[in-house]
């Protein structure tokens, strides 16, 4: 894609336009995947700049449902879900630098592939749940099965969507916590932003050494908030190409596409996440583009674009953005 060239990532990443070796990140070579996000877990891969890792992604619920009997209350066991590869080491990545994760495609994986939808008991966007407790029965677990192509994501005989792929966990490590998968928060994690799929490029914080990348959770599509709870959960090749650059030190994930320049934030209330993107895209936009403050404030006002990634999380998930247009 052309607008890559005129991307972050190829003009101030240490790899620029260059592309290196390739990494096969398989089920086998991961071994154990891991339900948390920290500077603990042993590294299963080391990469250079500019290189690019092919890596095969489980299902959040780590292949445990497989049918429409299968239910979540008998199959899961919480906080045990949203497996993730990683981590990934990026040599020469130090603290206060950022890498670039630009994702190149996503495809489904395996024999019969499909994926699965699934209300789970205390767990989605009109429900009760423990952090949002009432006295009302939980919804019913209701579990659905479905076909997916590189097209299409069959989902009843009266329905066809289109496959839409994006990548809900995405993370570099904090310096000091060890976080749980299902948790977004400053160093990027479960944002569940339908934003971050192919041809999207994901900059993320750099606060352990080697920044040990954290990846998985696909999904071959979502609505804005991910309504219930989940996406259409499958397990995926995902083909990344990982850059770093140096001494661009970042509060908050920030993703580009061909079109915009996106910060993200994740917080509860929801008006705390979107506050966090607004505020990190207008100091953006006054440190790197040559924007005065509180123009940047009121022209948000009138052309800002937010994107919601979900509302049924520990932290909820906001990006803000901007056109490239106006930069």
């Amino acid at each position: 894609m052309d607008w890559l060239n005129d991307s972050i990532m190829v003009k101030r990443g240490v790899a620029g336009a260059s592309t290196g070796a390739t990494h096969h990140l398989t089920e086998d070579t991961q071994g154990e995947f891991h339900y948390t996000i920290g500077p603990y877990s042993d590294p299963v891969l080391t990469i250079a700049p500019g290189d690019r890792v092919i890596v095969d992604t489980r299902d959040a619920f780590d292949g445990a449902i497989q049918t429409e009997a299968d239910l979540p209350s008998a199959k899961l066991t919480l906080p045990f879900v949203n497996p993730q590869n990683g981590p990934i080491m990026v040599d020469g990545a130090e603290i206060g630098d950022a890498i670039a994760v630009h994702i190149e495609s996503m495809d489904p994986r395996g024999d019969d592939p499909h994926g699965a939808c699934v209300m789970i008991p205390e767990f989605g966007a009109l429900t009760g749940t423990s952090l949002t407790a009432t006295l009302n029965d939980p919804l019913p677990e209701t579990v659905r099965v479905v076909r997916v192509d590189s097209e299409s994501v069959y989902w009843s005989e009266r329905v066809t969507l289109p496959y839409r792929p994006h990548i809900g966990t995405l993370s570099t490590s904090p310096q000091i916590d060890s976080v749980n998968s299902l948790t977004p928060d400053a160093h990027g994690g479960n944002m569940d932003l339908p934003d971050m799929g192919p041809g999207s490029i994901t900059y993320l914080p750099v606060r352990s050494p080697g920044a040990r990348l954290f990846i998985g959770d696909a999904h071959a599509c979502q609505g804005d908030g991910e309504l219930c709870g989940t996406a259409v959960e499958y397990q995926s090749t995902t083909t990344i190409k990982v850059d770093l650059i140096k001494g661009w030190t970042l509060d908050w994930p920030r993703l580009e596409n061909e079109e915009v320049l996106m910060c993200i934030g994740s917080a509860r209330p929801l008006e705390d996440a979107t506050r966090i993107a607004y505020r990190s895209l207008i100091l953006w936009m006054e440190a790197e583009f040559g924007y005065d403050r509180w123009d940047a404030y009121m022209m948000l006002s009138q052309c800002g674009r937010v994107r919601l990634g979900n509302f049924v999380d520990p932290n909820y998930t906001v990006g803000a953005a901007i056109s490239k247009s106006y930069l």
